[in-house]
């Protein structure tokens, strides 16, 4: 039979255990925001960890009606008791809002995986895919996903691809004349570091693709939208607003 001290000493040795089990785990914390220049362009980078941070796309609420804006998300979490820590646009849309390409909500498809050649950045191949999966984050080109798909919690299809196994799409022109405010993500070879830069002057998708492949070093890096690229980052100030958006990538956090 265990006595009354053995059982104490069992207990603390137990609660000590589960406390450094507590700490060993990373501890969330606002995303890290602000300003980075790279070959004369200025940009907003925002740093998340898919093992850290919790990371979710939103679209529509559980009625099936559009959320489409920063202020809606935040409404829409209060009854969590959370709110956003950092959102942006997360890829492109039809004039209804709904997503052009592949669009998963909890594992739940609601738009069709595109692999084809077509009009615009989406169609110009490879497009890729923005996966978060349990403490993981990939981007992923299209035509890969469709071979071996992994089993993503949620899901965004967008191009073109910036970067592809280290190197620029194949069609960026360094002198090239289309220049917008652009948004994009890209995720480390660590497969949990998760980069979203949005660019604060305009700049064209050769420059945007080498913020991520030389200064941000992601291996894989793809683009969300450019004209209607827009920021929420509470921790440096800053909420842009603006006609109602498709797919919208955040963070959430407790509501202080």
């Amino acid at each position: 039979m265990m006595m009354r001290s053995e059982r104490v000493t069992s207990l603390r040795t137990l609660l000590g255990a589960a406390t450094l089990a507590l700490l060993a785990l990373p501890a969330q914390a606002a995303p890290d925001c602000g300003k980075l220049v790279h070959d004369g362009n200025s940009y907003t980078v925002c740093t998340l960890r898919a093992d850290r941070d919790e990371i979710r796309l939103f679209h529509s609420d559980a009625q099936g009606r559009l959320l489409g804006s920063f202020s809606a998300i935040d409404s829409a979490l209060e009854p969590e008791g959370k709110q956003l820590t950092f959102a942006m646009n997360a890829g492109m849309y039809h004039d209804d809002r709904s997503p052009v390409g592949l669009y998963l909500d909890q594992g739940v498809q609601s738009g069709p995986l595109v692999t084809r050649d077509g009009p615009g950045n989406f169609g110009l191949l490879p497009n890729g895919i923005f996966c978060l999966k349990e403490h993981a984050a990939a981007v992923i080109e299209s035509r890969s996903y469709a071979a071996d798909a992994p089993r993503c919690t949620y899901a965004t299809q967008s191009g073109p691809m910036l970067v592809i196994d280290g190197k620029l799409h194949p069609r960026f022109l360094e002198n090239g004349s289309s220049r917008y405010i652009r948004n994009g993500v890209g995720v480390a070879a660590d497969g949990v570091t998760v980069y979203f830069a949005i660019s604060d002057n305009r700049v064209n998708f050769h420059s945007f693709g080498r913020l991520f492949r030389d200064e941000l070093k992601t291996p894989n890096a793809l683009y969300f939208d450019g004209k209607v690229s827009r920021l929420h980052a509470p921790s440096i100030g800053r909420s842009d607003s603006g006609f109602p958006l498709g797919p919208i990538v955040g963070a959430v956090g407790p509501d202080d």
